[in-house]
């Protein structure tokens, strides 16, 4: 199904909370990531990310959760963003806070450009 805010989002995997919220430019309430607020911007960064080297892949859930692999890092990251117009900030499980740039339709984060995962 293709909408208006990304034709990459599978709602096929989104409880009915969720489509109504992305239908009302809402909120959806669940868990820790209920007080983000999920704007258009925030729909346009949702999906699964990675470097063209394949170092770096990035998934960013609807929940306002992520889960990150670093070829050569035994630890995934994993955590909470937000999104704030351009920005992005992750902040991973060990408290750590990364910015991510949102520019051109792509991500750029630690030095790496990250694109859509076809």
């Amino acid at each position: 199904m293709q909408t208006a805010f990304d034709p990459r989002v599978d709602f096929t995997v989104l409880d009915a909370a969720s489509l109504l919220a992305i239908a009302m430019g809402g909120t959806a309430h669940h868990g820790p990531a209920a007080a983000r607020s999920r704007t258009a911007s925030a729909m346009s960064v949702i999906g699964t990310w990675r470097s063209p080297d394949g170092v770096v892949r990035l998934r960013l859930h609807t929940d306002g959760t992520f889960a990150g692999e670093v070829a050569g890092r035994r630890r995934p990251a994993r955590g909470t963003y937000d999104v704030d117009g351009a920005s992005v900030v992750l902040r991973d499980d060990s408290g750590l806070h990364t910015p991510v740039h949102v520019h051109d339709g792509e991500l750029e984060m630690a030095g790496h450009r990250l694109r859509p995962a076809g």
